[in-house]
């Protein structure tokens, strides 16, 4: 089994999708962190050297070759991912697909201590310029997020809880 996560910068991704790998005992994938160990640089300095355009490119590149080497795994994306060079297709073909939903002023909280480390979000002077960019962003992004067949809300996504979902869901298919 492969299962993908996706949703905004401070989804919580990352930190689940580490638990869920421990309890389904398969390898855990941050892409984002794969991208910075395949470039060795870190992502902030990628964007201010190549753009966002290569940035990108390179993720879809990385999306598909860690597909590749891993027959099962939890992948956790970056809150891009699934909306560029048809990467949302890649991961619905071959895994399971969970969106991590949660509210915008969560994501404010939780971003507003490691911004500069998400080159995308460095460069909102305060917090309402903040939260009118992750709107705006997961306005756009929620057309893509939505085709995920899975859905968890913030609060009540926990490791215990997504393994019920994808059970429910994989009993129903």
């Amino acid at each position: 089994m492969r299962l993908y996560l996706i949703g905004m910068p401070g989804a919580g991704k990352t930190t689940l999708g580490r638990g869920l790998a421990v309890a389904y005992e398969v390898p855990f994938v941050d892409l984002d962190e794969e991208i910075v160990r395949q470039e060795n640089r870190s992502i902030p300095e990628i964007f201010a050297a190549e753009g966002e355009a290569y940035f990108r490119q390179r993720e879809a590149a990385v999306l598909r070759e860690v597909i590749t080497r891993h027959e099962r795994m939890v992948l956790a994306t970056g809150g891009g991912t699934p909306c560029f060079h048809n990467s949302l297709e890649v991961l619905l073909e071959t895994g399971l697909t969970l969106y991590l939903e949660v509210p915008v002023e969560k994501l404010v909280n939780r971003i507003l201590a490691v911004r500069n480390s998400r080159p995308l979000l460095a460069a909102a002077p305060d917090t309402a310029a903040l939260t009118t960019q992750l709107t705006e962003t997961l306005r756009f992004r929620k057309q893509f997020y939505s085709r995920a067949p899975l859905c968890c809300q913030a609060a009540s996504c926990t490791v215990h809880a997504v393994r019920q979902l994808v059970a429910q869901y994989q009993a129903s298919a």
